[in-house]
């Protein structure tokens, strides 16, 4: 025998013919004879399965969704104290909702850039985009919350990338 570690994720109930027979609940069985059935309950829980999803991607700093599964595509975050990174976060933000992705923008003006981006470690969008400093210059960083890569390139390119 094994010991190992299992997450339920869903359930089979046996309820025989108890509430059947309350019901009164009868089915022709194969000879034309009136049968009481046999019940059963079968589910999968949703909730349990998100909660499975959690538990396995995770790290210290919070969630790490999955793709196929993330509330969001991407998560752009305005970091910048100067306006101009708030006008270039909300172009990339609307390119790729123009995209057909789904997009958390993070556009809090009196919150800190490392508040924002810990709350973005926590939230767990696999892809953010973080426009800050580099704005001016057109240039913005593209985060892998899984892997912690971070790599600066243009706004054009970040949108291209994440549009595929």
């Amino acid at each position: 025998m094994t010991l190992a570690r299992g997450m339920e994720i869903g359930h089979v109930f046996q309820l025989g013919r108890k509430y059947a027979e309350a019901l009164g609940l009868k089915v022709l069985d194969q000879n034309g004879k009136l049968v009481t059935v046999t019940m059963g309950s079968y589910g999968i829980g949703v909730t349990r399965i998100l909660a499975i999803i959690a538990e396995l991607n995770n790290d210290d700093k919070g969630l790490i969704w999955p793709a196929s599964v993330a509330p969001f595509d991407v998560h752009v975050v305005a970091a910048g104290r100067d306006q101009v990174a708030f006008d270039v976060a909300e172009d990339i933000a609307n390119q790729l909702e123009s995209a057909r992705l789904d997009v958390l923008y993070d556009d809090r003006l009196k919150v800190s850039p490392g508040v924002k981006f810990g709350d973005a470690e926590l939230v767990g969008v696999p892809k953010i985009v973080i426009v800050g400093r580099g704005a001016a210059d057109g240039q913005v960083e593209l985060w892998d919350r899984a892997t912690g890569e971070r790599e600066t390139l243009s706004a054009a390119d970040a949108v291209a990338r994440l549009s595929r």
